[in-house]
């Protein structure tokens, strides 16, 4: 088998929104800061999340061949959706059996962690999650979250897997310190 040819790392062209959607970034998209098109080809977006991977500066990316394609990262590494089947599940299609801790930004954004996998909810099923909440032993309406959101206190619980893991309150600007990734990662 021959050997394959020594290639340079890829960086920028790809990217992980919010939502948990792989973006190609091409280079227009790159200069104007875009988020870029939408991969929607099953394959490929099967590919890419069997190839997903941290390397030990903290830098997400896929491994294509020899070459390393990294991420840009809108959030976090991973993104996890609700599902009726397994509760949650990450955006590369892997279910979360269970969280170990819960965060959440000023802006309501919750993040969980399994193991070294840290997650941000997709936006569009905060209000299901919202229902596994608890405050003081008591469902969490809109107002008791905005006034948590305001002032965190220990109180502040998320049920999942039959367990209560009291909700951390995180800064956004400090995500990327605590969960060990690079957002943005540059040739070294």
């Amino acid at each position: 088998m021959a050997k394959w040819p020594n290639v340079p790392h890829c960086y920028g062209w790809l990217a992980l929104d919010a939502r948990g959607a792989w973006r190609m970034r091409d280079e227009r998209a790159q200069a104007l800061g875009l988020p870029g098109d939408r991969l929607t080809n099953s394959a490929l977006v099967g590919f890419i999340n069997r190839n997903y991977a941290r390397d030990d500066r903290g830098c997400w990316y896929f491994q294509n061949g020899p070459q390393r394609v990294y991420l840009q990262l809108e959030t976090t590494p991973f993104v996890a959706r609700t599902d009726p089947a397994h509760g949650l599940v990450l955006h590369t299609g892997e279910p979360l059996t269970q969280i170990d801790s819960a965060y959440m930004t000023p802006e309501g954004a919750l993040i969980v962690t399994n193991g070294d996998k840290a997650a941000q909810l997709d936006d569009r099923d905060v209000g299901q999650v919202s229902t596994w909440l608890r405050h003081r032993d008591q469902d969490v309406s809109d107002e008791v979250l905005l006034a948590w959101l305001d002032a965190p206190d220990e109180e502040l619980t998320l049920r999942y897997g039959g367990r209560d893991l009291r909700v951390h309150p995180i800064a956004p600007d400090d995500i990327e310190q605590r969960f060990a990734f690079e957002r943005n990662p540059a040739p070294a």
